[in-house]
C-alpha cells in the first residue's frame, strides 16, 4: 500500500506540475495555475497520514515506511527548486519570457550554487530523520524499529557524501578558462609595441 501510494504521489506530482504551468501559460490562468502548484504538498500530507495509519493498524516497520520518510524529506528540500526551474523555463518557451539566467558554472559563485543545493538535501535529510524518529516512537519499544534507524543513518549517508561534493567547489573551485586568455591580452608584453608605446620614430617621419 505504502509503495503504491508513494508512486501515485510522485505521478501526481509530476501531473499537477505539468497541469499547473500548462493552465499558467497556455490557458493564461495564472491564479488557477498556481493553486494547481501549491496543491502539491497536499500529495505528501496524503502519504504521511497513510503511512501513520498504517502503523497504527500494526503493521511492523519495514523498508517502506522508511521510503516513504526519504521521498517526504527530498521533496521538502528539493521540490521548490523543481518548480521554480520549470516555471522558468515553461514562462520562457510557453510565456515569451526572458529565458531563465543558468547556474554558475565557476569560481566561487558555482560554490555558493552548490551550497544551496546542498542546503536542501540538508533540510531534507532533517525532515526525513524527523519523520523517522516520530514513527519510531509511535510504534514504541514493542515493534522493531531497526530497519526505520537504518534508513535514518541512510539520509544522513547521502547528506555527508553530498556535502563533500559541494564542498570540493570551495575547496577547489573550477576556474574560468576563458580567464586566463583574458589576463594574457591584457599583459603589456602580449599587445603589439605600436599599442603599448604608440608610433616609433620611423612611424611618425613617414608621417
Amino acid at each position: 500500500m505504502i509503495v503504491t501510494l508513494i508512486v501515485l504521489c510522485e505521478v501526481g506530482f509530476w501531473v499537477l506540475l505539468a497541469a499547473g504551468l500548462a493552465t499558467r501559460y497556455l490557458l493564461k490562468m495564472p491564479r488557477t495555475g498556481m493553486a494547481l502548484l501549491l496543491a502539491e504538498p497536499v500529495l505528501e500530507l496524503v502519504l504521511l497520514v497513510a503511512t501513520a495509519i498504517d502503523l497504527k493498524n500494526g503493521a511492523d516497520p519495514g523498508w517502506e515506511h522508511g521510503l516513504a520518510a526519504l521521498y517526504i524529506g527530498y521533496t521538502v528540500g528539493h521540490g521548490h527548486r523543481t518548480v521554480r526551474w520549470l516555471d522558468g523555463h515553461a514562462a520562457h518557451r510557453l510565456g515569451g519570457g526572458p529565458p531563465p539566467p543558468k547556474p554558475p558554472k565557476y569560481g566561487t559563485a558555482r560554490a555558493r550554487h552548490e551550497g544551496g543545493i546542498w542546503l536542501g538535501t540538508l533540510a531534507g535529510g532533517a525532515v526525513a530523520t524527523v519523520l523517522l524518529l516520530l514513527a519510531m516512537a509511535y510504534v514504541g519499544d514493542d515493534g522493531n524499529t531497526e530497519g526505520l534507524r537504518s534508513w535514518m543513518y541512510g539520509a544522513w549517508r547521502a547528506v555527508g557524501i553530498h556535502g563533500l561534493i559541494a564542498l570540493s567547489y570551495l575547496v577547489r573551485p573550477k576556474k574560468d578558462p576563458g580567464a586566463g586568455s583574458a589576463v594574457a591580452a591584457g599583459d603589456p608584453e602580449h599587445v603589439p609595441d605600436l599599442l603599448v608605446h604608440g608610433p616609433g620614430k620611423d612611424e611618425e617621419q613617414v608621417r
